[in-house]
Parts: C-alpha cells; structure tokens; sequence
C-alpha cells in the first residue's frame, strides 16, 4: 500500500477546514484510507539520513497517509484533496476535457523503439502555474507512479518537459547508445548513452533503472524538431527542458511496454495537475503517429457507464436506501449516477477512477459512502448451525492419522521455478498443466505447483542433517489447467508424503497408503472391479524403473505411489533413497 506524506497545513487550506488530528484521521478513515504517521520534514530527514543531515529541515506537520494500491487519483495532494471535497459535499465531481486544437502537437515513433519500449501516451497541460509547493507534488506524483504502476520505470516512465524551450514535431527513436549525445538533467556538460550509464552507475536512486535498457542494441530516445534531446526513458530527461517554478506549458511524454498502464498514468498526470491551468480540468491532446503510420490522439481521458441494479446493491452491502439515495452515495465517491426505470443505476466512471472495473467495485463504493461502522449489525433471521467445509474437515482428520503414524508435517510454498515442476522431475514444461505468473519477481515462483512433491523434497534437502529417517507429509492444494472453470484453472487437493532413509523404505509408504485407506473406509480390491483400491504397474520419468505404481480407486487414477529416480534426487541434491506417495482427496468425499 502507498503511502503520501503532505503538509498539514496546505492540505486544510484546500480542504478550506481545519481539524484535530483524531477528526482527521476519522476522515480519512471514513473515506477508506489511514492516517498512518504525524511527523516533521525534520523527523522524517532524521531517521532516513541521521540527525546531522536534518540541520535546517523545517518542522512543519506532515501527514503520511495509506492509499490503497489501486487508487492511483489519491496518490498527490491534488487528486486526495479533489477526492475529499467531493466526499465531503464542499465541491462538484470535475468534469475534465480534453482541448482538440487545429494544429495538435505531433511524436513520431521509429520502427526501432519496437525492441525496446513499444508504446507512447503523450498529453499537454497549457497555461499552467506552479508554487514550490506544487511543483514538488508535480514530481513526487511522477515518482509514485514510476514505482507503483510502472512497476520501478520498468513498465511505465515518465518524462515531463517545458513546451516552451522545445519545437514540435517530436520524434521518438532508439539509436546506438555511443550515437546518442545530451546534457542530463541538473548535468553541466554532455554525455554518450554508454558515459550516462557509467555516470549513474553509482547513483542513489537512478542506478535501480539501468539494468532496464543497459543490455540492448539501442536505447530509446525522444528529441524535438532541432535535434534536442527531451529525454531518454526509462533513465533521464535532458536538462534543456526541464520544468521549473517559471514553466507555463508541460509537454508529457509517457513511454511503455503496456499501453493500457501508459493511459492510466498520462490521465491520473493531466487529470491531478489540470486544476492549476489557465482554464481549469481542461488538457490539450497530441497526435502520435506509430511505425505502423497509424495515428492516435491522447490523452483520452475517456468517461464509461456501468449500470447497477440498486436492490441487489444494497442486499449486499446489507443496508436500506432508495435509488436515489444509492446515486448520492455514489455522487460522494466522484461516480455521478442517475436513477433509470427497475430500480437501476447508471453510473458514469470519470478517467480519474480506472480502478472501477466491475459492478462490485462500485458496490464497495456505496459501503465506503454509506459508512462501515453506519451498517446495521444484526442476527441472521433464520438460526443455523456451522460446520467445517467437508473437504477441510477430512483434510484435518487426515492429518491426524499422519501424524500418528509419526510422519511430521510440512507447509512448503503454493509457487515453485518451472523446473521443479517439469524438468527435475523428468518431464517436459510444455507437458505439465501448469498456470504460469506472467511478470514473476524470482525464479523460484515462476509457476503455481502441480504436485506437493518438489516442496518435501526441498524441505528434506534443507533438512539434511537431521536424524534419519525423514518422515514428512503435507496436505495442501495444487492448481491445474481447466479450460472448462471460469478462471482457466481449478484447485485439487493432494495429499503427499515421503520417506527419506538409507534404504528405500517402499514398505513403509506402502502401509502408510494402508492406514489411510483403513481409516477412509476404502477396502483393497482383490479382483480390481469398481469398489475398493488397488496398485497397478506403471512407468514415470519421476520414479525408479519397476518400483512405481498407480493407485487405483473405484476404477480411477488418483494418485502415484513407489521409490523415486535416482536423477530426480540428485538434482533436488539428496544421496539416499526416497519412497513418496501422492493422491488426490477430493474423491473421498
């Protein structure tokens, strides 16, 4: 969750009311958000630097607030402030629109900007003014939003110019990095791509950035019409147009390699800062003209409708409103909604609010307007009983018996690397029903787990030097490819145990499949019909040639039982033999 520190003082003055902290911080509250620190620019300097860098800090009182990681508008004094009026009924929701002029502003992109970034969103704000005070929210909101949606400039960069030293059309482009020449922001002389790299190799903050772009042919880059360098994302601007105190108009350039998260950064930008232009939520378009010749014009700032049904909304949420009133509560959290025949509800989303994207994102909405702590609390009209979900309860009952049987139990993590799934177990990636994460943050999460196996053979390896034998069991469950389930994936719960020792140990699996089976109430099919279980012979990169088995349960494959590969243990790096058993619960309901 992202945390906002502004001043106190400025922010009741926008607020146009003062309040004690505790009032505050039931604002906040009330609004959805937290008041999470009350300190000073000193304090705050204190404990990030130590106190011999705080010398001259002012004392002035900062709020630090919590804002949930979806709502992008908050994350400046400006958007929060425009948020609480309206919630606090002092202002209208705005109405931002976008200024077509007949001779727009242009960016061509080159072909070769496809290798590294792919997209631009770009936007101008005309007229504007800026105080001290606005302008160091103008860059802190950059910041917060490199590191949030842009995933650290990875994702989305951002670079923000003065119109007014720069002469369109623009171009945006990627070049050999020794081709590239520019003074850097706040730098006195020039600098080759290759000498900025090293120039920043050391810095506090920019060195996090290099690794996006160091390693390609070409870094991208954006000039003017006279061949000056705006800047070159997702690293630096160029000092010749950088925004100062003085700058009337801000030409954004928003360079991407995910246009949608490119849009939401451009409109949260142009939507927060177009209250300080000449005339007030308006913003000047730009043509940007793609390789392809296509043309598009942003910022968009596009309004969408979604219609509620009202009675639904408030069975919910559980509270009693008219129509009507729903619209209102809807009107505090900036969603203008009007009252159609049936009761329902046509809500108007404005560009500010992109993290409304199904109907109970607004029925969220109406709770945080209506007030939490206002939901009548009350006893269920009919008298129940609960009980456990049955597959939990027989997975705790399972648990206990494993535990009698002296087998210890282990939680290993629900993601795990490709390989542990595929190739140390002998199979091929493309062959496992994996469900893949798109942007994972290691290699060892690459994957949802398909099997608990991986995770004992880990704890074992980390376990080594305990007494043998190992006895570990987990029940838990994986996630498997399903393109018949709504979300293309479904949960199985599994139930695996090992047994780690100098000798193979298949007795002991085996009796252990026994004992489950005799507490389930399963009997062993002797002439292996529909009723009962039994092994059946069977081959599996996984396990030791002739010493694998499936298990068989009313006539079904439920799970694998027998003495894994020698293979398999050494890339998971363990040297003695390993008995496992896996099958699958569900079917035992």
């Amino acid at each position: 969750m992202p945390t906002i520190a502004v001043k106190r003082d400025l922010l009741f003055k926008a607020l146009g009311e003062t309040y004690s902290e505790e009032e505050f911080q039931n604002v906040c509250f009330e609004f959805g958000l937290e008041l999470d620190d009350v300190t000073t620019e000193k304090q705050m300097i204190a404990k990030e630097q130590g106190s011999e860098q705080s010398v001259g800090a002012s004392e002035e009182i900062i709020y630090k607030i919590d804002i949930p990681a979806n709502r992008y508008d908050l994350l400046s004094l400006e958007g929060l402030v425009t948020g609480l009026l309206v919630f606090l009924n002092k202002s209208h929701v705005p109405r931002y629109e976008i200024i077509k002029p007949a001779t727009p502003e242009e960016i061509v992109m080159k072909k070769e900007c496809l290798q590294v970034r792919e997209h631009l969103v770009a936007a101008i704000l005309r007229g504007i003014t800026f105080t001290q005070d606005s302008y160091n929210s103008f860059i802190d909101l950059q910041d917060k939003l490199h590191q949030t949606i842009g995933r650290k400039r990875s994702i989305v960069s951002i670079g923000t110019h003065d119109l007014n030293t720069i002469k369109g059309p623009f171009v945006y482009d990627a070049k050999l990095p020794n081709s590239i020449r520019f003074k850097p922001l706040n730098q006195t002389k020039e600098y080759t791509g290759t000498e900025i790299m090293e120039l920043y190799a050391n810095h506090v903050q920019l060195k996090q950035y290099l690794p996006i772009i160091k390693d390609s042919p070409v870094y991208p880059i954006i000039y003017d019409s006279n061949g000056v360098v705006l800047s070159l994302p997702p690293i630096i601007n160029g000092d010749h147009s950088k925004i100062t105190l003085n700058t009337k108009n801000v030409f954004i350039e928003c360079t991407a390699t995910d246009l949608n998260k490119a849009k939401i950064t451009v409109d949260t930008i142009v939507c927060a800062f177009s209250v300080y232009c000449a005339k007030k939520y308006t913003v000047e378009n730009v043509k940007v003209v793609y390789p392809d010749n296509k043309i598009y014009y942003h910022p968009e700032l596009s309004y969408r409708t979604e219609e509620i049904n009202s009675e639904k909304a408030i069975n919910y949420i559980g509270i009693k409103k008219t129509p009507e009133e729903i619209a209102k509560l809807l009107s505090k959290m900036s969603l203008e909604a009007t009252v159609k025949e049936n009761d329902n509800i046509v809500v108007k989303i404005p560009p500010t609010r992109r993290d409304v994207l199904h109907p109970c994102d607004i029925y969220e909405d109406i709770a945080i307007a209506h007030g939490y702590n206002n939901i009548e609390k009350k006893f269920p009209e009919l008298n129940t009983i609960a009980v456990e979900f049955p597959l939990n309860k027989l997975s705790d009952q399972l648990r206990e018996e494993l535990s009698r049987a002296s087998f210890t139990e282990t939680l290993t993590f629900s993601l795990c690397s490709r390989d542990d799934i595929s190739e140390k177990l002998g199979y091929k990636i493309e062959n496992v029903p994996a469900v893949h994460v798109t942007n994972p943050k290691t290699l060892e999460f690459q994957v949802a787990r398909t099997t608990l196996l991986p995770g004992l053979l880990k704890t074992i390896a980390g376990n080594k030097k305990m007494p043998l034998p190992l006895k570990l069991f987990e029940i838990s469950d994986v996630v498997l490819l399903d393109a018949t389930a709504d979300v293309g994936a479904r949960n199985k719960r599994y139930l695996c145990a090992v047994y780690y020792n100098k000798t193979g140990g298949f007795e002991i699996i085996h009796g252990l499949l026994d004992r489950i089976m005799q507490v389930l109430e399963v009997p062993r099919s002797t002439d292996k019909k529909d009723t009962g279980y039994y092994l059946r012979a069977a081959d599996d990169p996984t396990f030791f040639p002739q010493r694998y088995a499936e298990v068989i349960y009313n006539n079904k494959v439920i799970g694998k039982i027998g003495i894994l590969h020698p293979d398999v243990l050494s890339k998971f790096e363990l040297n003695l033999p390993c008995s496992a058993l896996e099958i699958d619960v569900e079917p035992f309901l």
